[in-house]
Parts: C-alpha cells; sequence; structure tokens
C-alpha cells in the first residue's frame, strides 16, 4: 500500500516497538492513533511524534468499541491494526500465580483479539483493510520461566492464522512480526532490570522498519510472517 494512504491504529504506541512503528509512519505521510492505558504517558508520546492520542484498556470491550470508532472519526478514515499491546511475566510453573497468567492473557490474547474485531468489522464494511499482530519468537519456542508469556503469543499466532483465513476473502492482509529480543521498556515492564544498551541487539526501530516494510509491498500480495533476529548480538 501507498504509506500516504494509511490511516494507521497502534495498540501500546507510547513507547518501545508501538512508538517506533508510529514515528516512522508518520514519516512517511501515514495518519497515525496511538493507543495506551496511561493518558498522560500516551499524550506525552503522541505530542512528541505528532500522532493522535486515544487511550483505552484493551482487555475492556466497551473501550475497544469506542477506540476503533474514535480511530475512524479522528483519522478520517482507517485501515491499519498495528495489534502491538502486551507484556510479559515470568516465573517457574511451579512458582506463578495464576493472576500474572490471567493478566497476561487479557491484554496478549485478549485484548489482541478484541482490537482485532472491532477493526476487522470495520474492514469487512469498507472492503480493505491490514491486520499486523506483533508477536515474538516466544511464540514458536517455549522456554523455562515463560509460561505465561510464550504461550499467549503461540495462541496469538492461532489467532493470527484464523483470521486470515476468514478475512482473506474481504481483501483484508493479516500479517504476523516475530521479534527476538529487542531493547526496550519490556523487561522493566516485567519485573527485571532494564538492558544496557548493546548496539548488536535489535532496536524497536528495526522492527518498525520491517513493520512498514509489510505494509509497503503492493495490496495485491502479502507477507504472511516474518521473524526478525539479531545478525550477531553480544552480550
Amino acid at each position: 500500500m501507498n504509506l500516504s494512504q494509511a490511516k494507521v491504529l497502534i495498540t501500546g504506541g507510547s513507547s518501545g516497538i508501538g512508538k517506533a512503528t508510529a514515528q516512522l509512519l508518520l514519516r512517511k505521510g501515514a495518519k497515525v492513533a496511538i493507543c495506551g492505558r496511561d493518558p498522560q504517558k500516551l499524550q506525552a508520546a503522541a505530542d512528541e511524534l505528532g500522532a493522535v492520542a486515544l487511550p483505552a484498556d484493551v482487555s475492556n470491550e466497551a473501550q475497544v468499541t469506542e477506540l476503533v470508532q474514535a480511530a475512524v472519526t479522528q483519522l478520517g478514515g482507517y485501515n491499519v491494526l498495528i495489534n502491538n499491546a502486551g507484556f510479559g511475566l515470568f516465573a517457574p510453573l511451579t512458582e506463578l500465580d495464576p493472576a500474572d497468567f490471567r493478566r497476561v492473557w487479557e491484554t496478549n490474547v485478549l485484548g489482541a483479539m478484541l482490537v482485532a474485531q472491532a477493526s476487522a468489522r470495520h474492514f469487512v464494511q469498507e472492503k480493505y483493510g491490514n491486520i499486523i499482530n506483533i508477536s515474538s519468537t516466544a511464540g514458536s519456542r517455549g522456554f523455562a520461566g515463560g509460561t505465561a508469556y510464550a504461550s499467549s503469543k503461540f495462541a496469538l499466532g492461532g489467532m493470527t492464522e484464523c483470521w486470515r483465513a476468514e478475512l482473506r476473502p474481504h481483501n483484508i492482509r493479516v500479517m504476523q512480526v516475530n521479534p527476538s529480543e529487542v531493547l526496550t521498556e519490556f523487561r522493566e515492564r516485567s519485573g527485571r532490570d532494564r538492558a544496557p544498551e548493546n548496539p548488536t541487539k535489535l532496536h524497536a526501530e528495526d522492527i518498525a522498519h520491517a513493520i512498514a516494510s509489510l505494509l509497503e509491498l503492493d495490496d495485491r500480495g502479502f507477507v504472511t510472517e516474518t521473524t526478525v533476529w539479531a545478525t550477531n548480538p553480544r552480550e
């Protein structure tokens, strides 16, 4: 698609991959709205970027309905969802708090479904749209301590395949990006120490570039899934 015609909603858009993607798409001429749960942080990011701030909790169905309606109104249309909101909590199975497991799934799985559902209803009416789900390499291989997070990303991959099968007849492209480790606030939000700056590891801008590339492919085709690894990461 021509990104100057893109009208984009990015969930989890106030930091990390979401914010970097908003910045790149805006630079390429798209209209962009970013969503997040913290209104002050979200507005600060929107002001910095020149994006539209749309506060919402993606796990709340009523808020999601209002979110998508607001995106359509404030962007003057809507044709791209970047389903990026998500976080991780990590613990061995024997120590995993069911409440933490539920919190991860409510955002990473239920939230992704609700925003995609409301967006798809609009895209089907318009007979056109794009959905990009931001997953993880954790969605293809589990690891010790990753029960909550990895399972949520495996589930997202399954939903992506279902939506792709359902929505292709309506000219809606459903795609997935699987980043490996990216140096963002993700580690801190999961209760771990922030990773030090490392030029050999992936940065949010790298994933933003992958997302923009998927969208820029002519609408006659699409890349179903892409995985991004650091070439030669060093500690």
